[in-house]
This record gives structure tokens, C-alpha cells and sequence, in this order.
């Protein structure tokens, strides 16, 4: 499992995350990370935000709710031995 680090917006602060799967919806990818690299833990849907322009990739966490249910049904398809619960 690859592990990536995020550097949080508000303090500067390195986030280290577990991609589990990512994929990509109408041009925007997402990505499903989790804080522990095995058993259960809570997870995350990150969506890029990048600009054309920038050399690292942006990502947020989804805020909206309906956003996120949607993306959600797309990782369990993907993950069918995962149980994604909200």
C-alpha cells in the first residue's frame, strides 16, 4: 500500500495517510486513504484540487455530503472485501 504525507493547510503540520484505491470521475481524482495501514481504521475521501499549473497535487477532504455518498458507492464497488460505512 503506498504511503503518501500531507502537509495540512491550517498549522504546516505533515499528515502521513495509506492510499487504499483512487480513481478518477469526470476529470477530478479522488482518493481513498486511511491513517493506519491495516485493520479497522477511518478512512478518508481526499479530491484534487489542483490547478494546471501547481508541481504537487492538491487534495481537501469532500465537505459536500452528497459528494461524498456518491464517491463513497464508487470505492465500494471498486472494494467489494471492504466494508465502507459513513
Amino acid at each position: 500500500m503506498e504511503k503518501v504525507i500531507f502537509q495540512s493547510p491550517q498549522n504546516g503540520e505533515a499528515l502521513e495517510f495509506y492510499v487504499v484505491e483512487q480513481t478518477t470521475i469526470a476529470g477530478i481524482n479522488y482518493l481513498l486513504v486511511t491513517e493506519e495501514e491495516q485493520g479497522d481504521c477511518d478512512a478518508f475521501i481526499l479530491k484534487e484540487v489542483s490547478k494546471n499549473h501547481q508541481i504537487e497535487a492538491t487534495y481537501e477532504v469532500i465537505e459536500s455530503e452528497e459528494e461524498l455518498e456518491s464517491i463513497s458507492r464508487v470505492f465500494a464497488e471498486l472494494l467489494e472485501d471492504v466494508d465502507l460505512t459513513m
